[in-house]
């Protein structure tokens, strides 16, 4: 059994646990090196990466754990980090109990790729896991989540990962095979003749009696987040490893979002005022934060409130989720909300936006795919990859299924 209580070493690198405020600074100071000169790297603010490992901020504690390395080389110099981390709930949805790991961030050798590799692999194998998933986040899926394949030469969306073209060669020579791609879709907001599209295929849902559409009223805030929580359930109830929302963690949701909501840019869908649908888009905040170098501090909230709310710096819509409830897919009801945005809001002169970019759109939900392709007639911008490793390596690998499909016994 393997226990991370001491420095693990290879012929050139030497790795150590994450027990110090110091060695927590170059667990995030890492990639400030890695992608310095890279135009592209917004760098994350640091509270954002600390808040996944702090046990009073991270719920999945309650019932699992997370352990932290960075590797050094014979001089002394910080080359790579990992995170292993595990939720005892979470880890019994899969096929075989699976953990995760994330945060990967190493020189271009893949010795020491599989040195971090291993030390994630067996502390997950001496608590019982079989398998891991990577890189991935000790958290929600919308951040921290897979490896970017494609788009190397594009800024990420805020929370959403971004590393070099080698990292993929890393993974997949230790032996992670694709679970799952998440592809990220990008629509240009004056693009007339994706526009005209959008505007034929909604002729259909707005001719037929019952459909209502809206965008969010902050005076109406709390009976729009419980509508957020009937319309989440419904849609994405399919999904094996979907927790539903309950009431409070809707709410939590909302206040998060709060100090960064554009009420004009959230959508609902409603068929007999019964909510059915919704479109979640908020102010993508690494149009913003590149300059802050991780840091947060009082000055820097400033600025950021004041680039957002006041001086409309943010040219970037993030499409945080989508979903329509089951029974209404194929109705044009994407292309519903998609209209009401473009004559309500873009075509009123009052958008800020250039573009809008959809993340997180996993292909193991070819519905919802379809969806933007054919409905909201955005293109393929970007796509990130969750990997999984078999502990036993004789064991049959199985992608991720496709939604509403189960392999597991609830």
């Amino acid at each position: 059994m393997y226990e991370c209580n001491r420095p693990m070493n290879n012929a050139k690198y030497t790795l150590h646990e994450v027990t110090s405020p110091a060695l927590a600074r170059d667990f995030l100071n890492l990639p400030k090196r890695i992608y310095k000169g890279n135009r592209n790297w917004v760098c994350p603010l640091d509270n954002d990466i600390e808040a996944v490992f702090d046990r009073s901020k991270n719920e999945l504690f309650a019932d699992g754990e997370a352990i932290r390395w960075v590797a050094r080389d014979e001089s002394g110099e910080v080359v790579g980090r990992i995170a292993a981390f595990y939720n005892r709930e979470l880890a019994s949805r899969s096929e075989q109990p699976t953990g995760g790991c994330g945060f990967f961030e190493a020189l271009n050798d893949q010795a020491l790729a599989d040195m971090l590799f291993d030390a994630a692999r067996m502390w997950l194998a001496s608590r019982g896991m079989e398998a891991m998933d990577g890189p991935i986040n000790f958290g929600p899926r919308d951040s921290w989540w897979g490896l970017l394949v494609e788009g190397y030469e594009f800024q990420p969306l805020y929370g959403n990962p971004y590393n070099p073209p080698y990292y993929k060669e890393l993974f997949e020579n230790y032996g992670f095979r694709n679970y799952f791609n998440q592809n990220t879709y990008l629509w240009r907001v004056n693009n007339d003749e994706l526009n005209s599209l959008v505007l034929d295929r909604a002729k259909r849902v707005y001719s037929t009696p019952g459909y209502r559409f809206d965008h969010l009223h902050m005076d109406r805030l709390e009976e729009a987040t419980e509508d957020f929580r009937v319309i989440y359930n419904r849609a994405w109830s399919l999904f094996t490893g979907v927790k539903p929302l309950d009431k409070e963690e809707a709410q939590r949701i909302m206040r998060t979002l709060k100090p960064i909501i554009d009420p004009e840019i959230i959508y609902f869908a409603y068929f007999n005022d019964e909510p059915i649908g919704f479109f979640v888009l908020v102010p993508d905040l690494n149009r913003i934060i590149g300059r802050f170098n991780g840091r947060l501090n009082l000055w820097n909230k400033l600025r950021l409130m004041w680039d957002l709310k006041v001086a409309h710096k943010c040219d970037r819509m993030f499409g945080m989720i989508f979903g329509i409830a089951p029974e209404f897919h194929g109705k044009g009801v994407e292309s519903g909300i998609m209209r009401y945005m473009l004559e309500w809001y873009v075509q009123s002169g009052r958008c800020r936006y250039q573009t809008m970019e959809f993340a997180w759109i996993g292909d193991f939900n070819p519905v919802m795919n379809r969806m933007i392709e054919t409905y909201v007639c955005a293109s393929k911008h970007k796509m990130h990859t969750t990997y999984r490793y078999l502990f036993d390596r004789t064991k049959e690998f199985h992608r991720c299924p496709r939604m509403g499909v189960k392999r597991r016994k609830d």
